[in-house]
């Protein structure tokens, strides 16, 4: 198996502050704005390289949106951004009429999201926003594995024409796919060929889902690794070409059980190859308070838990 080699951990919000800057340089159009969390979303630098189109909106989410969603019908490609409980779950209605059904060109950074926000707890951790997202017609749904993919996602959101969600977390991890590499939407990407089981994730669990291959390598079990950083569209074919050649899954998401990665792979997977399937996910919970790495152990969402859930399905088929 190819290995991928850990260069140095860094947080994915850190990779989204430096790919809005570039795609600021890039294009001037692009404007950015905040609900008061500036440093918290790593738009400093963009900030102090471009005043004239950063904009302190203060604790008002929902304005925030509607702001960008008017700079949008006015040409201008806006990045809003803020914590991910509360740039969903608190401006759904917003984004909703505002964004998603004028299909304007907004583009929603979320950081903060999942439960290794930490130690704020439950209040601020968000579990279920992936599911918001995806249930918005129209809405494009990025969720990226580290640092680089993160930058480079954020160049491609710029480019994209439409409403993009863009999910990025609070940790340093790994840094392991390749810097140069450009961000495709709507398309997986196999980081691991296996023959006996398809291990998919998204964000921060990619990682660990290639960790859980080389358990599952020393015992004979051959896993193929995909990164599946589009939720929405998600790539069906990429999808049902994997489960075709292993016959079983196992889908790990650091999001709950309800309505992310692992129901839509179920949904393509039943109507298109049937196969056994096992979840690795937060169940039906809130968060709490904790370290990233208490709280991912304490969910079940690690290398472990990912291998264990892959012997399952091996043993389904």
């Amino acid at each position: 198996m190819k290995k991928y080699v850990d260069t140095g951990k860094k947080d994915t919000r850190s990779g989204f502050g430096a790919g809005l800057l570039a795609a600021g340089k890039a294009d001037p159009a692009v404007v950015a704005l905040t609900a008061d969390l500036k440093g918290s979303l790593k738009m400093d630098a963009f900030a102090e390289a471009f005043p004239d189109r950063f904009v302190q909106c203060g604790i008002a989410e929902a304005n925030m949106v509607g702001v960008a969603a008017g700079l949008a019908v006015t040409g201008r490609i806006p990045f809003c951004g803020s914590f991910a409980e509360f740039i969903t779950g608190r401006v759904y209605d917003q984004i909703r009429q505002e964004v998603a059904y004028g299909h304007t060109n907004v583009k929603i950074a979320s950081s903060h999201a999942g439960i290794t926000l930490g130690e704020d707890g439950a209040t601020h951790q968000t579990m279920e926003d992936i599911a918001l997202m995806r249930a918005m017609p129209g809405m494009t749904v990025i969720v990226p594995c580290d640092y680089n993919q993160t930058f480079q996602a954020t160049l491609a959101a710029a480019r994209f024409k439409g409403p993009v969600y863009l999910r990025f977390g609070r940790p340093s991890v790994p840094n392991f796919t390749p810097e140069d590499e450009p961000f495709v939407i709507g398309k997986v990407a196999v980081l691991n060929p296996g023959g006996d089981v398809t291990l998919f994730a998204c964000g921060h669990m990619v990682w660990e889902a290639l960790q859980a291959a080389e358990i599952l390598e020393k015992e004979g079990i051959g896993a193929e690794v995909v990164n599946v950083a589009t939720i929405k569209p998600l790539d069906a074919e990429g999808v049902l070409r994997s489960v075709s050649a292993t016959g079983a899954a196992v889908v790990a998401e650091e999001h709950n059980m309800a309505g992310g990665l692992g129901e839509a792979v179920a949904g393509v997977l039943a109507s298109g190859r049937p196969a056994p399937v096992e979840f690795v996910n937060g169940g039906d919970r809130f968060g709490c308070s904790g370290t990233p790495a208490e709280l991912l152990a304490a969910y079940g969402l690690d290398a472990c838990h990912i291998a264990e859930a892959a012997r399952k399905a091996v043993s389904r088929k």
